[in-house]
């Protein structure tokens, strides 16, 4: 080598599909430039993750051949010791990276669990774990013919999407060709279409995602936050809460649960955002990706409880356990320790022309107002597009109902102005103030 710099790949944390990666994913970087060089790869020259980059290197396509070229390149000249990646169009691809390169990370086999539901499905029931019940079909027709045994609701999901694009509650017989054709026609850039979607029991009850870390097969978990989803048949994530030391970090039944789903899967080594619901049979395993969560959730991990979960994933990618006692901040927070996110999201397919956002201070708990879209933006509506969002608002509370209240009576204070489009044509037609719930008349 001609320059022995060690140094961490960090694949794609630019990557983010048509939207600005920086509000979701710049905590996570900047956790990880604490804890070693990073080297970034991606697929378009820096722009905000300049700063927290000792060097960079952009891959040429976005396939998993020149992705491995390039990483060879990069360990021709440096030591590197792991790889990190936070992208759900990267991840197949950035394990081939570690195989290649013989690093630390979960197995290929793996991390195709974790992307594919129907393997992962399958995986899970095979090692005894309460499941939904399910199936897979190839057309509308085939998808009838399951309704009339399962019954109805029943929940359609890609086999291989994130961010819930595609997923879909089905009521009755008279939705499942419009459902159909909703669940096949989703798809994100990098990830496998198969020919087949997943059809699901629908489960009843609150859902909640852990992230958490596998070190050698021992799974230790970090943050759990409390989801709040936007109105059916869609599943769309609309916000967060993270209370610090939540009682389902140390809950006996979801450590195992979450310890058995890992080894089902055979991921033994790596960062994983797990998704749980409760219902009324215990609680069920919905998802296992392996990456950490998006969202903004780490930046609340750090903001309720100081856990810096970007530093954690760094020493997980570079084969180690984070020191005892230092995932967390030595300096906590006083007062609140529960902080939530709301993401603001339109009612109709608008182009933006302007927001107006409540301001700290105005607001008790209020701890940012962000727009996520400028003047002249496109919002559509699922199933145009799942995370259609303008802004978010993040805050605190004295507990989650506190939280989630104080964020209720934010979201009212926000208001979305743009040019509504014409029911029967794609251009805008006239102008309206939107609200998050509703447009004012």
């Amino acid at each position: 080598m001609s320059d022995e710099t060690s140094v961490l790949l960090v694949i794609g944390i630019g990557s983010q599909k048509d939207r600005d990666s920086r509000p979701y994913r710049e905590h996570l970087l900047a956790g990880a430039a604490r804890a070693y060089p990073l080297w970034l790869v991606e697929t378009d020259e820096l722009t905000w993750q300049a700063p927290y980059a000792a060097g960079s290197s952009i891959v040429p396509e976005r396939t998993t051949e020149a992705l491995v070229a390039t990483c060879r390149e990069v360990a021709a000249r440096h030591d590197v010791k792991g790889v990190m990646c936070p992208d759900e169009g990267l991840l197949l691809p950035a394990a081939h990276v570690v195989a290649d390169l013989g690093l630390p990370g979960a197995a290929l086999d793996s991390v195709r669990a974790c992307r594919d539901k129907k393997r992962g499905r399958r995986l899970m029931t095979d090692a005894g774990l309460l499941q939904p019940r399910h199936t897979s079909v190839r057309s509308a027709e085939e998808l009838h013919a399951v309704t009339e045994k399962y019954g109805f609701p029943v929940v359609l999901k890609p086999r291989a999407l994130g961010a819930s694009s595609g997923v879909i509650k089905v009521e009755g017989p008279a939705q499942v060709d419009d459902a159909f054709a909703v669940t096949t026609a989703a798809h994100y850039p990098g990830i496998e279409e198969y020919p087949d979607i997943m059809v699901e029991e629908f489960l009843e009850g609150p859902e909640i995602s852990i992230d958490g870390s596998v070190v050698d097969g021992a799974y230790e978990p970090y943050i759990v936050a409390h989801k709040r989803i936007g109105p059916e048949p869609f599943f769309v994530e609309t916000g967060h809460v993270v209370t610090a030391e939540d009682p389902a970090l140390s809950d006996p039944q979801v450590l195992d649960l979450l310890q058995r789903a890992h080894k089902a899967l055979g991921f033994h080594h790596g960062m994983t955002h797990a998704e749980v619901k409760f219902t009324a049979r215990g609680p069920v395993v919905i998802e296992i990706n392996g990456r950490p969560g998006g969202d903004l959730i780490p930046r609340l991990g750090w903001l309720a409880a100081g856990v810096d979960l970007g530093w954690i994933a760094a020493h997980v990618a570079l084969g180690a356990c984070p020191p005892k006692g230092t995932a967390r901040s030595t300096a906590r927070h006083e007062g609140p320790h529960t902080v939530g996110i709301r993401f603001c999201c339109p009612t109709e397919d608008c182009t933006v022309t302007g927001i107006g956002l409540p301001r700290p201070g105005e607001y008790d708990g209020l701890v940012e107002a962000a727009p996520l879209v400028a003047a002249g933006a496109e919002l559509r509506c699922p199933p145009a597009d799942y995370v259609s969002r303008f802004a978010y608002l993040i805050a605190t509370g004295t507990d989650r109902a506190d939280c989630s209240s104080r964020l209720d009576e934010l979201e009212r204070a926000v208001t979305l102005h743009g040019r509504a489009f014409e029911p029967d044509a794609s251009t805008p037609g006239t102008t309206l103030p939107i609200t998050p719930t509703g447009v004012i008349t």
